[in-house]
C-alpha cells in the first residue's frame, strides 16, 4: 500500500514522516529525490540545461538560487521545469516502489502532490494540517523567513483543496505526540 503524505509549509509533514521512518516505514521525500534526480539523471539535466541555459550548472553544481529566481518570475518558465522534473520523479517513484517490501505500508511525502499528479500513485492521501500561526512560527523558526514570506509562501499553496480531495486529514498542532500521531495514521489505514 502506497500512502501520500501531504500539507501546507509548516504543517509538519516532514516530522511526520521522519517518526514514520524511525518506526520502520519506507519513505519517499519527493522534494531531496528531485534535488537528485535534477543533478544525476542526465536526460532532466540536459532539458533544464536546455530550458535554462548550461550557467545553471556552473561548475557542474546546480544553482538553485538563480533557477528560483528565473522561474518563480516567469510561471511559463515554472510549468516548464516542472514539466521536466515531475515525469522523472514520478518515474522514479514507481521504480522505488517496485523495489520495497509490500508487506507494509509506504510513503511518498510531497507538498504538491495533488498538483504533480502523485496521487495517482497512492492508494491513499493523508493531508497533514496545522493552525496557520503554528505554521508561520515553524517555518520562520526553520527557515528564518520575515512573516511576509512565509504568508506569501503560504497563499501560494491551495492547501483547502487538497483538504477536500483527502482521505484523511490529521491536526498537528503540537498537542498530539508525533508518534500517537503516526501510530493515528497507520490505524487508520490498516483497519
Amino acid at each position: 500500500m502506497v500512502i501520500g503524505i501531504t500539507g501546507g509549509i509548516g504543517s509538519g509533514k516532514s516530522t511526520i514522516t521522519k517518526q514514520l521512518c524511525k518506526m520502520g516505514y519506507a519513505i519517499y521525500d519527493t522534494d531531496s529525490e528531485a534535488k537528485r534526480l535534477i543533478v544525476e539523471d542526465i536526460t532532466v539535466r540536459q532539458q533544464i540545461e536546455q530550458l535554462l541555459g548550461k550557467e545553471v550548472y556552473a561548475d557542474g553544481v546546480y544553482q538553485t538560487a538563480l533557477v528560483a529566481q528565473r522561474v518563480f518570475a516567469d510561471k511559463s518558465l515554472l510549468a516548464q521545469l516542472n514539466a521536466i522534473v515531475h515525469p522523472a520523479v514520478k518515474a522514479d517513484i514507481l521504480r522505488w516502489v517496485h523495489t520495497i517490501n509490500h508487506s507494509t505500508p509506504c510513503f511518498v511525502e510531497c507538498a504538491i502532490l495533488y498538483q504533480a499528479g502523485f496521487d495517482a500513485l497512492c492508494d491513499v492521501v493523508v493531508v497533514v494540517t496545522a493552525p496557520e500561526e503554528i505554521r508561520i512560527e515553524r517555518v520562520i523558526a526553520r527557515d528564518y523567513s520575515s512573516i511576509d514570506r512565509v504568508r506569501a509562501r503560504m497563499r501560494a499553496q491551495n492547501t483547502e483543496q487538497d483538504i477536500l480531495r483527502a482521505d484523511w486529514v490529521i491536526n498537528n498542532d503540537g498537542k498530539t505526540p508525533i508518534p500517537t500521531l503516526c501510530e493515528d495514521i497507520i490505524h487508520h489505514i490498516l483497519q
